[in-house]
């Protein structure tokens, strides 16, 4: 029996988001969601949490279903209380009087530490804030549990622990995710829905297969709208030459049978189904500006610490050399990003441990985009980044999938998605030829994130990044540096390290 059945569902904004969407919820059922950034899958999220309306269509819901929606942020009002009374906050009032008890087993499941629990939500980090969303939507023991990107801003070791945490949910208990994070899709999905302006596709298969059965049904369709468009060209070519014999002879069966071949070329042509193409979010595009120095940073045997002097590890003696793209992994509080720190402070000359080629040019992104708070809107941010021309500055903005309304608007209305974007645009107008990028991929939707990959891999560019996405690593990095037992190390291969982190 289905939880939810949705019938012929439409949203429609200022564009329509999603139209005919056919969909039945299982009990069980482990499904993720994707979507670019912006194209409907909160709204969706919503509209099964009952918190929004959809503009046309069905949703019947089983009777007595328990639904819980952890969202990506926390609202306003639960800002003020503590990690401890949000989640509690969720109970219902008999729940509240006589079960908190749940309350507590939930936080130990999720190892929050006591020193946690009594924080205010406002002061907590976005990772655990996450936590808490979540925190709040199990402890009403749901029947479907709705997450929007649950894997934003946790580290590993908290991925791990949130995909055995939902492992270990009730069998009948389903689970709809939205996410950019590929990795956590294929671990924790058994079915995918890649949500579409129309023809939304719905595979039994974790997100990599279901990505390669779209693929392979996209190109078929591709291949069936050429060839219907051919016969369609065909036949009417054909019309047209009876067309004009039969009007030349004046025979009455021919011109009955011109008005049948375009008759079948106009039913054939309505009928007819292009591929879908995905409209873009917004381009990345990065540059290499080049440098003839073969390496291009070179590290002492240095320790790095705390701002208050305590040390977390030492580096030993190290390299970065022209294209060598870094991976930097380690458990939360290692000093991943200290050493950023480190290493981008150290950039200017004034570190003795660690010096740059002269001709080393940085570009740096983190994983606040910090370097945006320095402006106003997205046109100032171009404007006061490069010396481009108005008309430049508008047609790179739009290009980032900002457009021309949203460019002089404050930057806080922007969406993470463009803000990430903006970011990116930024570094290329910086023209780098070393990348230090701490999370690069946080708020970036699957097409940023291949693309952010693609300009890395193509360009032959040079960094040093920090990442808990598994899937950009294991297809960007051609080094892996990991922080153990106080000592930086090399080695080939991340996946056991991977592994090692996200079991704590």
């Amino acid at each position: 029996m289905s939880l939810i059945a949705i019938k012929d569902l439409s949203l429609v904004r200022s564009a329509p988001l999603f139209a005919g969407l056919n969909l039945a919820i299982a009990k069980g059922d482990r499904l993720g969601l994707v979507a670019a950034n912006g194209r409907g899958k909160s709204s969706l999220l919503r509209i099964l949490a009952s918190e929004e309306e959809a503009t046309g269509g069905t949703l019947t819901r089983a009777r007595g279903l328990v639904t819980a929606f952890a969202p990506q942020d926390p609202p306003e009002r639960l800002l003020p209380m503590s990690f401890y009374e949000a989640v509690h906050d969720a109970l219902d009032a008999e729940a509240a009087e006589t079960e908190s008890w749940r309350v507590d087993v939930l936080l130990d499941d999720l190892t929050v530490e006591e020193s946690l629990r009594g924080r205010a939500v406002r002061s907590l980090s976005g990772g655990w804030q996450r936590t808490m969303l979540l925190a709040r939507a199990a402890v009403v023991e749901p029947d479907l549990l709705l997450l929007d990107e649950p894997t934003n801003h946790l580290d590993l070791e908290r991925i791990g622990l949130l995909q055995r945490f939902l492992a270990a949910l009730p069998r009948d208990c389903a689970v709809v995710a939205a996410s950019h994070d590929r990795a956590f899709l294929d671990d924790i999905g058994t079915r995918t829905l890649f949500l579409r302006p129309t023809e939304s596709a719905d595979f039994a298969l974790p997100y990599s297969r279901a990505l390669q059965a779209l693929e392979e049904r996209d190109a078929a369709r591709g291949r069936q709208f050429e060839n219907d468009m051919r016969k369609v060209r065909a036949l009417r070519q054909q019309a047209a030459k009876l067309k004009n014999i039969g009007i030349n002879s004046g025979s009455d069966l021919l011109v009955v049978k011109t008005k049948q071949l375009s008759e079948r070329a106009d039913k054939l042509e309505e009928s007819a189904r292009p591929a879908h193409k995905e409209r873009s979010a917004g381009a990345i595009r990065l540059v290499n500006s080049g440098t003839h120095a073969k390496a291009l940073v070179a590290i002492k045997d240095t320790g790095i610490a705390t701002p208050d002097g305590r040390s977390l590890f030492r580096t030993g003696q190290l390299w970065i050399e022209n294209g060598d793209r870094i991976a930097l992994l380690g458990a939360n509080g290692s000093g991943k990003t200290r050493f950023v720190t480190r290493l981008r402070a150290a950039l200017d000359g004034s570190d003795a441990d660690i010096r740059a080629a002269a001709s080393l040019k940085a570009g740096f992104s983190d994983q606040a985009l910090s370097q945006l708070d320095a402006w106003p809107t997205p046109w100032a941010a171009v404007k006061g980044a490069s010396d481009v021309g108005d008309q430049l500055a508008r047609t790179l903005l739009a290009g980032a999938g900002i457009a021309s309304e949203a460019q002089g608007a404050p930057l806080a209305r922007l969406s993470g998605g463009q803000r990430a974007r903006l970011a990116m645009l930024l570094l290329r107008l910086a023209q780098p030829n070393f990348y230090l990028l701490d999370e690069p991929t946080n708020h970036l939707d699957i097409e940023g994130q291949d693309m952010l990959e693609r300009e890395l891999t193509e360009h032959g560019a040079a960094c040093l990044l920090v990442s808990h996405d598994r899937a950009f690593v294991r297809a960007v990095a051609t080094r892996i540096w990991v922080i153990t037992g106080k000592k930086l190390v090399e080695v080939d291969d991340p996946d056991p390290v991977f592994d090692r982190l996200m079991a704590g």
